[in-house]
């Protein structure tokens, strides 16, 4: 008896060794693939923290901007799938499905659904030398020198750009969109006034409001954005108009789905929570909490009306 169960003992013992650590044994990466300050970047910080804490490893938030968001999604979507890294996106991916076809990545394929973390509005703003105080005196500036105001935005089909096509749509104006490395960028150009005017995230934009530095007109609701409440829509002058910015994680399809499961329960639970829900309001940006099938919906979804929007405002990359 005592023989067998030394040689099951060693049998067993390559088993043992060929068997993988545990996950997380490794640092995890957030990259977000646009610049410093923007409403990815803000989200990929306000959960890496937490989510450190309760996985027991670092949590590196890394920005890799460039070519709308592109670059650094395409990095994460051919990433080896072994749950150390993530992106942090949202509209400008699913408009790029339409937009920048050749990315060499399809993001549904290529990227599976983890969590959502926000929503949040943009603000339409201007430098403060611009001759207009209200969102009619600029739609009038607009209409009476076409072609002559150019708008920042941080690259081709993010929503900052969006937004600035669909206004130009739909109000029928004329705007030109110069196109920044990052919304950082773009929103110092704006300070400094380089470029005039500017769509840009609630959470990042309202602090330069509230000390002066641009003028803020309108928000990008169908009504009044509650973090801003002293501004009208933009939809009380364009009927319809409405442009939020949604956040949300994924990660490289093939990761295995009960590393899936544990992050989406992770990130939903420091979302979710009352002190979270508390500190994304103070940004002026709304929790978004939902299961997984439902977020992997909201993807689908989102996809379709991004195609449709990209199609019926003809908008180009460049």
């Amino acid at each position: 008896m005592r023989r067998r169960g030394l040689i099951a003992a060693l049998t067993a013992a390559p088993a043992v060794a060929r068997a993988q650590p545990a996950w997380p044994s490794r640092p995890l990466r957030i990259v977000v693939p646009f610049g410093l300050g923007g409403a990815a970047d803000v989200a990929a910080r306000f959960v890496a923290e937490p989510l450190s804490a309760a996985l027991g490893v670092p949590v590196v938030v890394e920005n890799r901007p460039g070519a709308g968001g592109t670059i650094g999604t395409d990095l994460v979507a051919k990433a080896p799938p072994d749950g150390t890294t993530l992106v942090a996106l949202g509209n400008t991916a699913m408009v790029n499905e339409t937009l920048q076809p050749q990315r060499g990545f399809v993001l549904l394929r290529d990227l599976a659904a983890v969590a959502p973390i926000n929503v949040a509005n943009n603000v339409l703003v201007v430098h403060p030398a611009v001759p207009a105080t209200d969102l009619a005196g600029f739609l009038a500036l607009l209409r009476s020198e076409p072609g002559r105001w150019n708008y920042a935005h941080s690259g081709p089909g993010t929503p900052y750009h969006m937004a600035g096509e669909m206004l130009k749509a739909m109000a029928g104006v004329d705007m030109v969109a110069v196109a920044f490395r990052g919304s950082n960028e773009a929103r110092t150009a704006v300070i400094g006034g380089q470029v005039p005017i500017m769509f840009d995230g609630i959470p990042t934009m309202k602090p330069q409001i509230e000390a002066g530095r641009v003028r803020g007109l309108a928000t990008t609701a169908l009504r009044r954005d509650p973090a801003l409440p002293s501004l009208p829509a933009v939809a009380e002058a364009v009927p319809g108009f409405a442009y939020p910015i949604w956040i949300g994680l994924m990660m490289p399809a093939a990761t295995p789905a009960p590393i899936l499961e544990r992050l989406h329960a992770e990130v939903s639970r420091i979302v979710g929570s009352e002190a979270g829900q508390a500190a994304m309001r103070r940004m002026g940006a709304e929790p978004l909490v939902m299961s997984l099938p439902e977020y992997r919906a909201y993807l689908e979804q989102d996809l379709e009306q991004s195609t449709a929007l990209v199609r019926r405002a003809n908008i180009k990359a460049d």
